[in-house]
């Protein structure tokens, strides 16, 4: 099973990119956000990987992090939701806008995933909200970029081999904010469905950038009302 691919972008298209794994090419299916996030041809590149594989079919599918492959398993585990239509929802959403369309029932934003329908959209969210609360708590620690590392030669009359290391994105504070005060929610006691809809709520109604100041909010949210 290959589990991650660090190499050179040979080539970028619509929803694929071409990995030079030392002179292996191998095409790998990604979403638009994992596309963008991409270098140009050329540089080096990582991405953790996810291998379909069928009859009639032997897939690579490659993400930014390890939260986003995570997120795609979970996906695929919702009947009718195949490998695609997950990478399409991940694609719209990103890891953390799915969780906050789980945790607070939000099948719209779900359904504006290019070819999910209303049915699809509603089912991943009956179907995964007693499940994405677990990965949401362990979302910080699992949304660190993949690291790339190769080994790139330029043309030259006595080819010298170069080492070129990209330096990868800092983790998205947001979803490590979010993360840490679920976590801190759910170790004082709330369940894992209510925390994780109140921080949802919170973040979505820019509450707040820390998870402090989140957690706060969603406190508040909590309070029984009366």
């Amino acid at each position: 099973m290959i589990g991650k691919l660090s190499g050179i972008v040979d080539w970028k298209g619509d929803g694929l990119v071409i990995l030079d794994v030392r002179g292996v090419g191998y095409e790998v299916l990604v979403s638009d956000r994992t596309l963008a996030a991409l270098p140009p041809a050329g540089e080096a590149a990582a991405l953790y990987t996810e291998m379909v594989v069928r009859e009639d079919l032997l897939q690579l599918i490659g993400f930014s992090t390890l939260l986003d492959r995570e997120w795609h398993r979970l996906l695929t585990t919702v009947q009718g939701v195949g490998a695609k239509a997950a990478l399409a929802i991940l694609g719209t959403l990103g890891a953390e806008g799915l969780s906050r369309a789980i945790a607070l029932g939000d099948a719209r934003s779900i359904q504006a995933a290019p070819g999910v329908g209303p049915k699809i959209a509603q089912r991943v969210v009956l179907e995964l909200k007693a499940k994405a609360p677990r990965l949401m708590v362990q979302g910080g620690r699992m949304a660190t970029p993949a690291s790339a590392e190769a080994e790139v030669i330029e043309p030259s009359p006595k080819p010298a081999p170069r080492r070129a290391k990209a330096a990868p994105p800092p983790p998205d504070p947001a979803a490590m904010a979010s993360s840490d005060a679920l976590s801190a929610l759910t170790n004082l006691g709330y369940g894992q469905g209510d925390a994780a809809a109140a921080v949802a709520q919170a973040a979505g109604e820019g509450a707040a950038t820390d998870a402090p100041t989140l957690i706060r909010a969603a406190l508040k949210l909590l309070q029984p009302k009366g």
